[in-house]
């Protein structure tokens, strides 16, 4: 399908700047770091609250750029590339994706409701791929702009689309309704997700339901608040009213498996789901009703539903054997994920080494040829170092590429490649999940006991784009990353932040900055407590210290002499109140007579620590903070030749008093998600899931006891279940006694008796659950605040305490 700009143009009403009559588009792109951009690119640069992407473009254009949708052209660069100038460079990316989308006729399902659409796309897409050529949105992209991406997708060779369509306010979903143009509907479920950005219940239903207006029928759980806004047919189903148009009967589990009786049409079959939960059956049973819609043989129904999987849809970074990051994406093979997985791979690499494991790729809808060399080129793009594919297909058309290794199987790799060959290197592991590629990650991953912690880099984005909306686009964000990032993991997050582009790490001590950059970390490091004779490692690896006396700043003066440099940036704290660190009042004197015409050192910023910022009640105190710094720094700056940045705000103070922001804020403990208030804290995402499994269940009789010093007695018999983590893992032995719980299935089990050193035991008695089964240690419940509150402690402890023997598992959905 020709997609031609010129037929654009018009659409968004652009003005014409340079040429374009022969550029013919290759990809769309908005992410200015993204290793795809190439010449064949037509750059949206995206205007946000917080980013203007037309910032980068000169940068673009040194990479081969040259054709832009703008707002506005940069100074000194019309000349260099082509311009259409439009109003809006986000509507317009919109409005290009209305247009590409009009060119193709075929089925449309559109999935909307306020959980569960991933879950459905995908198990929509396996159970229908045996019949259609499918395109399908990437991962969970279903927002604003993540749509139009994902239309972009479409070619000639498919004939059937699944797009997911998220919203989190009203006034979103006509939108997306006119750039997916869904011909059939989908409801999952309604729930309490985006509340916040609605009046009512009703009204998100009325917002969400917009979605349907065009669609042929519409496929939902019978519910009667959400047909009454549905004005299109409906395909319904129920386990309570006949009247639907599938009836549902769940029987007794046989061997584990959930059996379900459809009665649709007068006929009746059974199929057997793998899950037990509730939600998945409901997901299920509405991906039957689509099958039975578009008249999938009830026979056919019945085989596929039975092989339905557990859906992974998170890109994750793990520890793997010998030093490497290993980055899982082994649950899907198609070339929209496949860029996403690369720039994944950029973003979280470790080590400059970069190798792909990849098998053959499905549901392209492009000819093989033409699949293979987009892939060829994108994986070149990326600059891999070792490429091994696995499979008959992708071996014939890459095998002959100078840093190939080809595999007909997964099971030939595993016999045949030497796997203590990977060392110190970023591996992109990405296949389809018929080619079993998590037999390939348990090998090559580090083994450790079956706790991890999970962090969502996706929350840590949003929660940092949160406190950039409180203060001005030019005011620079400093972001804590001491601590491990709070028990988070130093590196991995740092590599994000830095992927954002914010401006400044800090870090406590001197050997953690010397880590992030023997990661490749190259953002500036302020080092906050740096020790006197730290100071030789930190210029060696160009990290900048924090001076809080005159003691450190005589010392760090007698180190740059004897370097011979110039220049050093160098950090003052002052004390305005905490009592901590920092220069006070009467030391100014002394401090400005060290500073003045001094060549050894440059001041890159004066800076305060505020100590009650996160209490409204302490405000008088704050501000006499706020005044008493205004006067210090007003001291210094006349024995400078120029003005350094000031920064007093932390976490809370960019909340509380974000007037106060000067020329740099510092980012703390609100990035993981955890606010001084519970009015912050609502704004913010969860990060941080510590997980478990329950290593074993036991009956245990009245009269016994629970675990050490008897602490728990059993008043009557009950259901125990031992779950491998204890105060050695970070527990706190303040959170047992049935003070606090764990979650399982999604519900509360209490903690019995004295948290032991590596395990808990928890009341499962009213609890459905099996030795293996997932537990919750904190996350959303119970969450870090809450433990805290009743442990007599403060989050920040909560997650710092994490031990390092749990495995962090990084993720973005």
């Amino acid at each position: 399908m020709t997609f031609s700009i010129q037929n654009i143009i018009p659409k968004i009403n652009a003005v014409t700047i340079g040429y374009f009559d022969d550029f013919s588009i290759e990809n769309i792109s908005i992410d200015s770091r993204s290793m795809q951009n190439n010449s064949g690119t037509l750059f949206f640069a995206l205007k946000g609250q917080n980013h203007d992407a037309h910032d980068y473009i000169n940068q673009l254009i040194s990479k081969g750029v040259t054709h832009f949708i703008v707002e506005y052209i940069p100074e000194n660069i019309t000349e260099k590339a082509n311009f259409l100038v439009v109003t809006n460079t986000t509507k317009a990316l919109q409005e290009t994706a209305k247009h590409y989308r009009s060119l193709f006729d075929f089925p449309i399902i559109g999935i909307t409701g306020s959980n569960g659409k991933t879950i459905v796309k995908e198990w929509l897409n396996f159970l229908l791929s045996p019949d259609y050529t499918i395109v399908r949105s990437p991962k969970s992209y279903n927002s604003q702009v993540g749509v139009p991406l994902s239309i972009f997708g479409i070619n000639e060779n498919h004939n059937l689309g699944i797009f997911e369509a998220g919203i989190s306010i009203q006034g979103e979903m006509e939108n997306l309704a006119s750039i997916i143009q869904p011909t059939i509907g989908v409801f999952t479920h309604l729930g309490t997700a985006h509340d916040e950005g609605f009046e009512s219940q009703e009204a998100k239903i009325i917002e969400k339901t917009q979605l349907y207006k065009k669609c042929d029928i519409v496929v939902l759980q019978k519910n009667e608040l959400v047909e009454k806004h549905i004005t299109t047919p409906t395909f319904t189903w129920s386990f309570k009213d006949k009247e639907a148009t599938v009836f549902a009967t769940k029987k007794e589990l046989k061997n584990g498996i959930s059996v379900v009786t459809i009665t649709y049409n007068k006929d009746t079959f059974e199929v057997e789901i793998q899950q037990q939960d509730a939600f998945s059956i409901t997901n299920a049973l509405t991906c039957i009703c689509v099958l039975l819609y578009l008249k999938v043989n009830p026979k056919h129904i019945q085989e596929r539903i039975k092989n339905l999987y557990p859906v992974e849809i998170r890109l994750q970074a793990k520890k793997g054997i010998n030093n490497c990051i290993l980055i899982d994406d082994s649950f899907s093979s198609d070339y929209q994920s496949l860029k996403i997985a690369l720039d994944f791979l950029e973003q979280q690499k470790l080590h400059q080494k970069k190798t792909i494991i990849l098998s053959d790729i499905f549901q392209s809808g492009l000819p093989l040829d033409i699949l293979y060399q987009k892939v060829t080129k994108a994986i070149q793009n990326n600059n891999i170092d070792r490429i091994i594919v696995i499979g008959e297909t992708i071996s014939n058309y890459l095998s002959e590429l100078p840093n190939v290794i080809a595999f007909a199987s997964t099971n030939d790799f595993l016999k045949q490649f030497n796997l203590q060959s990977f060392q110190n290197e970023t591996i992109l592991i990405k296949g389809a999940r018929s080619f079993n590629f998590d037999e390939i990650l348990v090998v090559l991953e580090e083994k450790n006991h079956e706790t991890v912690l999970e962090i969502n880099l996706d929350a840590i984005t949003h929660n940092l784009n949160f406190y950039k909306s409180k203060v001005k686009p030019k005011t620079k964000i400093m972001v804590m990353v001491k601590a491990f990032g709070y028990g988070n993991g130093g590196f991995e997050i740092a590599k994000l932040l830095e992927h954002n582009k914010v401006d400044y790490l800090g870090v406590a001590f001197a050997d953690e900055g010397i880590n992030l950059r023997r990661a490749g970390i190259t953002l500036p490091i302020m080092v906050l407590n740096p020790e006197n004779s730290s100071f030789h490692a930190m210029i060696a690896y160009d990290l900048e210290p924090e001076i809080y006396s005159l003691t450190g700043l005589k010392a760090f003066l007698e180190v740059a002499k004897q370097k011979n440099i110039t220049s050093y940036p160098i950090h003052i704290k002052l004390d305005t109140g905490m009592h901590r660190l920092g220069f006070e009042d009467f030391q100014i004197n002394e401090l400005n007579n060290l500073l003045k015409n001094n060549n050894f050192i440059h001041v890159k910023s004066i800076f305060s620590h505020l100590a009650t910022s996160d209490d409204i009640a302490f405000s008088d105190f704050t501000q006499l903070q706020f005044n008493r710094f205004d006067v210090m720094y007003d001291k210094i700056i006349p024995q400078l030749n120029h003005k350094p940045d000031r920064h007093i705000l932390n976490t809370s103070g960019i909340f509380n008093y974000a007037e106060k922001q000067f020329e740099m804020v510092r980012l703390g403990i609100g990035l993981y998600g955890v606010g001084n208030s519970a009015l912050e804290t609502k704004n913010l995402q969860n990060v941080s899931t510590l997980k478990s499994i329950i290593s074993q269940i036991r009956e245990v009789a009245k009269g016994e006891s629970i675990g050490y010093s008897r602490k728990y007695m059993v008043q009557e018999k009950i259901r125990v279940a031992t779950i491998p983590i204890g105060y050695a893992d970070g527990i706190r032995r303040a959170w047992g006694n049935e003070k606090g719980y764990i979650t399982i299935n999604n519900q509360k089990a209490p903690i019995l008796g004295n948290i032991c050193m590596d395990m808990i035991m928890v009341n499962v008695t009213t609890i459905n659950c099996n030795p293996g089964d997932e537990v919750i240690i904190f996350g959303e419940s119970p969450t870090v605040v809450e433990i805290a509150n009743a442990t007599g402690t403060i989050p920040y402890e909560i997650l710092t305490g994490i031990s390092q023997r749990v495995k962090r598992v990084f993720y973005k959905n």
